[in-house]
């Protein structure tokens, strides 16, 4: 049992206002994995005072030095990866193969991008006879989700540091233990105390208290759009600077000229990793109608090498909790009521795993886009499969969303796709199943949020602009 009831505010471990304690369950067991504190919102505060007090220091500092510091971040990183690995399985399910692959590295990966870019952003430039100057934006406040914890973290963290901005962190209350190992990592690679501080607690409660401190200058929240809306509501009067990673219902489509096989293979994969609690995940598959019957056939073969089971060695863990099950199952049922197909999959967990909050992967067929379960998202390992007629129909479906996160295209021509691609209104699209870069900018268009993660872009989201005028007289 894990017992994270400290919290790290100014460099030190210490114990929180409030009294109440959160059981952590381990979604694959459906047992207490530990135990962690329930902020207040004078723990908001103290962290906020930290922050505050660090602020200055660190934004003074060099850009040789921030590079050093998070070189220094990344090393320690990697000597806790079994840790941070182990902790997402207990925390979220994640099998094995995930926890130690994506998950972990992926982590590894912001620190090491921000790190290059760093190497050659430029904080001022001439302009005329002016100059303009790019200065951290302050006490950055991040509200972080439980599907990717570590992956969200440090897409926020990494350039923060960067820009010489400092923290103050709410992590999910249903996934904190990778988390806090993290603040160990800060601490052991010698960050300067209050640079980075972290607060457990609720979203109502510690996040509110975030969004709405007028201590804190800029909130970056992802989460979802209904909790998104929340936050800006509360950072309002502030007029602080608000940043959101939100929902999606990423459109996927399959072209025709395509190879149909190993598209659906790639497209049906792509939804059930991480037992489909992904905000990028391509859950609308748009196929062609004339080749509706191999699509069905592909995609059915694909979710069948998709076996839930225990996270050790398993291909597909449990979804996190067991409002997450309810949620999911509900939705499936909706599928059903409004006249969608399932071929494969469906109600009720898998035999054998009675224990464990497991979904069986499901692909419903027969699907239109005025369907709830195109229109919501589920955040489970659920795909729904749309028809075309028409290239442009196929466009149309894929736009007619309050979301535009992310798109995908398929098709055997680079140009075709690449056109295709343009037209889809999302942040981020995926090509023929290419895989993330986290050199290029991650947000979404829409209901999905706004502002940008990842490489350059990201740093920008934590940088005030000024311009000096009459800097060079002689220009």
């Amino acid at each position: 049992m894990r017992d994270y009831t400290k919290f790290f505010i100014g460099g030190e471990w210490v114990t929180p206002e409030g009294a109440a304690t959160l059981g952590v369950i381990n979604p694959a067991t459906e047992q207490p994995a530990g135990k962690i504190s329930l902020g207040a919102p004078a723990d908001v505060d103290a962290a906020v005072a930290a922050a505050r007090a660090a602020f200055e220091p660190w934004s003074q500092t060099t850009k040789d030095e921030r590079i050093a510091m998070l070189a220094k971040i990344a090393d320690v990183y990697k000597s806790r990866m079994g840790d941070i690995a182990a902790a997402v399985t207990e925390e979220m399910g994640a099998p094995a193969w995930l926890a130690e692959g994506p998950q972990a590295m992926s982590a590894l990966g912001h620190f090491l991008t921000a790190i290059e870019v760093m190497k050659e952003f430029e904080f001022e430039e001439a302009r005329g006879a002016g100059r303009i100057i790019k200065e951290p934006i302050g006490v950055c406040g991040f509200i972080t989700p439980w599907n990717w914890p570590v992956n969200q973290i440090a897409a926020k963290v990494a350039p923060a540091l960067m820009t010489g901005c400092t923290i103050v962190h709410k992590p999910s209350e249903v996934a904190p233990f990778s988390a806090y190992i993290l603040a160990e990592i800060f601490d052991a690679a010698g960050l300067p105390k209050g640079v980075y501080n972290l607060v457990n607690g609720d979203g109502p409660t510690v996040g509110a208290a975030i969004a709405a401190h007028p201590g804190i200058d800029m909130v970056s929240f992802t989460g979802s759009t209904r909790a998104g809306i929340e936050v800006a509501k509360n950072a309002a009067p502030t007029v602080k600077r608000v940043h959101q990673e939100l929902g999606g219902k990423s459109p996927n489509i399959i072209l025709e000229d395509a190879d149909i096989e190993q598209a659906v293979a790639k497209s049906v994969s792509a939804v059930m990793a991480n037992s489909g609690q992904s905000c990028n995940a391509p859950t609308r598959l748009i196929a062609p109608n004339a080749k509706m019957e191999a699509v069905i056939d592909a995609a059915a073969k694909t979710a069948a090498k998709w076996t839930p089971g225990a996270p050790a060695d398993a291909k597909m863990g449990p979804v996190v909790s067991e409002a997450q099950w309810n949620k999911i199952e509900a939705l499936i049922e909706k599928g059903v009521s409004e006249g969608a197909a399932i071929i494969t999959g469906g109600l009720g967990k898998p035999e054998g795993l009675e224990t464990g909050y497991y979904v069986r992967p499901t692909i419903f067929a027969n699907v239109t886009n005025d369907m709830t379960i195109a229109r919501e998202e589920i955040f489970g390992p659920v795909l729904c499969i749309i028809g075309y007629d028409t290239e442009e129909e196929a466009v149309k479906i894929a736009n007619d969303t309050d979301y535009g996160l992310a798109g995908y295209v398929h098709s055997g021509d680079i140009e075709h796709a690449r056109s295709v691609a343009s037209k889809i209104r999302a942040g981020y699209i995926s090509i023929n199943g290419a895989q993330i870069d986290f050199s290029l900018p991650f947000g979404g268009y829409k209901m999905s949020g706004n502002g940008r993660e990842f490489g350059k872009h990201a740093f920008d989201e934590f940088l005030e602009v000024k311009s000096v005028v009459g800097y060079s007289p002689a220009a």
